[in-house]
């Protein structure tokens, strides 16, 4: 495989692993902190509503995990393609 092959196909993985933890990102802050907060205050969690909770919270939580996700995933791609040092 040449090096330009090589680093293609490797932005464009890295592209699929951003847009898919992005779209996570935003279920869990807008979909689920916004637009879905009324039926998620039916439930509560540590004394709070779930929407809210999710709102002010959870889509931090969610963020900081994802930060996690991308860190593990993109050391897997690196040696993947041998940019691991």
């Amino acid at each position: 495989m040449s090096n330009d092959n090589k680093a293609q196909k490797y932005w464009k993985e890295n592209l699929t692993y951003l847009g898919i933890l992005l779209a996570v990102w935003f279920v869990a802050s807008y979909v689920l902190g916004i637009f879905l907060v009324e039926p998620l205050n039916t439930v509560r969690i540590g004394g709070a509503k779930l929407g809210f909770w999710f709102a002010q919270q959870g889509s931090i939580y969610v963020f900081v995990l994802l930060i996690f996700v991308y860190v593990w995933l993109m050391n897997r791609l690196d040696k993947k393609y041998g940019y691991d040092g």
